[in-house]
């Protein structure tokens, strides 16, 4: 079966979605439909500008529409007696996720190989390429188990060599997984983009606090992370050196049993 292209894709999913679905959603039913094997860096991204440049491009003939904000429906589903279209305030979609733009969580200290400087790999969803978050900046918890032992910020220095500063300092044998938020967004190309929005609303900063808490502490009563909170949680991916160090050791095994 030929690939889908994403807007064929989109119509797949939303078709036979009960109710609207957010587009990061979206992609990740893309990815469990097996609808494309290629996802670019990153999906969701990709979900979005897709639906709204149909929107704009399209106008009527648009199988899209907007029914809440970053929430999409097939216009024929989501009509109402008389016709009508659900009447939603413009806005935008990038505006969501608060000061956060992207995070992992409980990432493994194994699956990075530790040199100076070492690749922090994530990706969006099985299957798209990944992407080395070792430059974002933000906060990140240590943990040994699943217990936070340690919380601490970057602002200055990156995320990759501040990790790797806790391999050797007093905390080296007190920590095996670690979670970060960071605040710069992926580009659309597989990079970290080293430029921030400097826009500030007491909204944004709520909304970043509450999520931090939410997915930092985990509380039993929370049901669900942070409303509005739609930073990107990326998927930790091993170094692929770690593999190949992996095999050359177990061929020099196999060689000595020999």
């Amino acid at each position: 079966m030929s690939e889908l292209s994403w807007k064929e894709a989109i119509i797949r999913v939303l078709t036979t979605a009960a109710e609207p679905m957010h587009y990061a959603e979206i992609s990740d039913a893309i990815a469990e439909k097996g609808l494309r094997t290629n996802f670019g860096a990153t999906p969701a991204n990709t979900i979005i500008c897709t639906i709204l440049s149909s929107i704009e491009k399209d106008g009527e003939r648009s199988p899209f529409v907007k029914v809440s904000k970053g929430h999409y429906a097939l216009k024929e589903k989501s009509l109402i007696p008389g016709g009508d279209e659900p009447e939603v305030e413009p806005g935008d979609e990038t505006d969501e996720t608060g000061l956060i733009k992207a995070f992992g969580m409980y990432w493994r200290r194994d699956k990075v190989l530790w040199t100076s400087t070492p690749q922090l790999l994530g990706q969006q969803q099985p299957g798209s390429a990944p992407v080395d978050f070792a430059s974002e900046k933000g906060v990140y918890l240590l943990y040994d188990g699943r217990e936070v032992v340690y919380v601490g910020r970057i602002t200055k220095d990156h995320l990759g060599n501040r990790l790797k500063y806790h391999t050797i300092d007093r905390l080296n044998g007190r920590w095996d997984r670690f979670s970060w938020f960071g605040v710069y967004a992926v580009t659309e190309d597989g990079r970290i983009s080293t430029t921030t929005d400097d826009s500030f609303s007491l909204e944004n900063l709520i909304v970043t606090m509450e999520a931090l808490l939410i997915e930092g502490l985990e509380p039993p009563q929370n049901r669900k992370r942070g409303d509005e909170f739609r930073a990107v949680e990326y998927l930790q991916v091993e170094d692929p050196e770690i593999q190949k160090t992996q095999i050359v050791q177990l061929m020099d095994e196999l060689k000595k049993k020999l």
